[in-house]
Parts: C-alpha cells; structure tokens; sequence
C-alpha cells in the first residue's frame, strides 16, 4: 500500500512536471506578441499639377525623431503624437493633442497597483499568462526635462515606417465595438491612460520584448531573446545598423533621509 501510494505520488509529480515543462515550451514559442495583419494599402489618388499636389501632399521632413527610455528594469518609447495619428494609430477618444507620447507595455496589476507587488504576484506576472496594458502618456516638453530621471536614447527612422508603427500598437490594444482602444484607468504618472492589452505577459514575453518589436516596426533589427533585459535590449539598440544614440544619463532619485 506504502509502494503504491509512493508510485501514485511519483506519477502526480511526473504529471506536473510535464506540465510544467509543456508550459515553459509553449511560452518560449510564444517570446512574440503576434504580428498585426497584413497592411491593407490605402490607394490614393496623385495630383498631376505640381502645385495641386503640393498643396493636397504637403512635404514633410522623410526622418523622425523617436527616443528609448530606460530605467534599469524596463524601457519604454517616445514619439511624436502627430506622427502617429498621421500613419494610422487610433487614440482612446478625447486624448487630446500632445506633442509627444511616451509608451510602454507590461503586466496590468504592476501598473495598476499604487503599492509594490507581492512575492505572489510577482511569480504570477512572470510565471502564468497574466493580463497586459499599453500606457500612453502626454506630454509637450523637451524629452529630456520630462523624463529626466530615465536614461534616454534618441535616433533618427524613416517616416515611411509609420503604418507599420501605427499598425502594431492598435494590434496590442484591445478595441472596443467603437474601434478605439479600451481605457481601464489612469497611467501610472503624467495624467495619461492605461489600454487593455490584447495579449497576455509572462515570461519571456515581458515588457522588454515589447519595445523590441516597437523598433522592428519602426525599421530596426532586434532579437527579443537578447532584449528580455534593459541593458540587452539597449546594447541592441544602439549597434550601428539601429543607430540609437545616447543623450542622457539619467538622474538619480533623491534618496529618503
């Protein structure tokens, strides 16, 4: 009886193993939020009289300026707002006009709990699919004075990558039947919003990964099994085919006396 109760113990553990392991298998497969669908191409209709066409299509600057954040954890993206409403990026309704919008993706509970999360929930957010939110914050001043205290990196990508952009970052949000993204309530800082993620976060699929795929969308070239830290996905950053470059070291926070 001993033996046989041994044996079922055995065969329960071997049965969670497996488990287990089919999990992280299936999570490693998983390290990609999927791609968006194919971009529909919009025609448009071309003026033949050059000052018609100018007028319809007026020149804009073929680059801009986007910019890495990072804390020593996570790293997050600014962009320029107009650029992205101009590709196709659907904002929550009443946003308003910002110049820029920094943004991130992670697990909800991390950024919607004002308190550190617990060890459980800790395990949780990494170690089961838990759900995720996009945050977007408005702001109108120099990068550098507002994100003062994030290490920062700047550079230079093709305008024409827009749709792409756009067409990712509606992707990770989940719409409502309005086809604008679902608000489940503030950021965390700077009076901004928190969507409702489309997909799940847990490991390998974590924040990092995110803005990964945020810069292949916008051109670069990056390898998210090298981007699951801060520092692996900065080092991928700023190789010369991506061409990030630093403009800020960060500012420490001021300890408590």
């Amino acid at each position: 009886m001993l033996f046989s109760s041994r044996m079922m113990g055995a065969g329960a553990f071997a049965v969670r193993l497996v488990g287990m392991l089919a999990w992280v298998l299936l999570a490693a497969s998983c390290i990609r939020i999927p791609p968006p669908p194919a971009l529909a191409i919009r025609q448009v209709p071309v003026a033949t009289t050059p000052g018609v066409r100018d007028k319809l299509y007026p020149a804009r600057e073929p680059e801009v300026m986007v910019w890495l954040i990072a804390d020593p954890l996570h790293t997050g993206m600014v962009f320029p707002y107009a650029w992205l409403l101009e590709s196709g990026f659907v904002p929550p309704l009443g946003f308003g006009h910002p110049t820029y919008v920094t943004l991130s993706w992670g697990e909800r509970t991390a950024y919607v709990q004002k308190s550190p999360l617990n060890p459980w929930q800790i395990f949780r957010a990494f170690f089961t699919p838990s759900p995720s939110v996009m945050e977007m914050i408005p702001f109108d001043g120099y990068v550098v004075n507002v994100c003062q205290q994030q290490r920062i990196w700047r550079n230079l990508v093709p305008r024409g990558r827009g749709p792409q952009l756009a067409a990712f970052l509606n992707h990770v949000s989940r719409h409502s039947p309005d086809g604008r993204p679902r608000v489940i309530g503030p950021s965390s800082w700077g009076g901004g919003v928190l969507m409702e993620g489309n997909f799940t976060y847990h490991l390998p699929r974590i924040c990092n990964v995110w803005t990964a795929q945020t810069i292949e969308a916008c051109g670069g070239e990056m390898h998210p099994w090298f981007a699951l830290t801060a520092d692996g996905l900065i080092r991928q950053a700023q190789r010369p085919r991506n061409g990030f470059e630093n403009v800020w070291l960060g500012t420490p926070k001021a300890q408590p006396h």
